[in-house]
């Protein structure tokens, strides 16, 4: 959810309050076939409901950060501009950026894995190693707070 919010920032230039004002989570669920652990109904909502709530946080934090997120891929991506990248890719990068700084409770190595899984699924073939170069030339570069595994 958290990427294709930031995708639709990004590109539409749209507001973040109408991005998450138009964000179906039921529909994003249904779509994507995403699995939740809930079994009845109630517990989907509630559990769909909290997940939606994550990724705004994530959207507003990464937003809130971008300039120093944008610094840290601009210097590890030396021959690619960031507005060249294709705009999954970017805001994929961001998203897990934002997280190695931010998300201390999250290891590193499980967001490099969540991050590699989004563009295999959003993004084209080669996406997955250009982002796993990216953030991995990212860990490399420096300490991040919070565990690597």
């Amino acid at each position: 959810m958290a990427v294709q919010m930031l995708y639709q920032s990004d590109l539409g230039k749209t507001p973040l309050e109408k991005v998450f004002a138009d964000f179906r989570p039921l529909e994003y669920l249904q779509e994507n076939r995403v699995g939740l652990l809930a079994t009845r109904e109630a517990d989907v909502v509630a559990e769909l409901d909290q997940a939606f709530a994550y990724a705004k946080t994530l959207v507003d934090g990464t937003l809130e950060h971008l300039e120093e997120i944008d610094g840290l891929i601009r210097h590890q991506a030396e021959h690619w501009r960031l507005e060249r990248m294709p705009p999954v890719d970017r805001n994929i990068l961001r998203l897990a950026v934002y997280e190695f700084l931010y998300e201390t409770d999250v290891p590193k190595l499980v967001i490099l894995d969540e991050a590699i899984e989004l563009a295999k699924a959003f993004g084209s073939e080669q996406s997955s190693r250009f982002v796993n170069g990216v953030l991995d030339g990212i860990l490399k570069s420096r300490t991040f707070p919070g565990s690597l595994t």
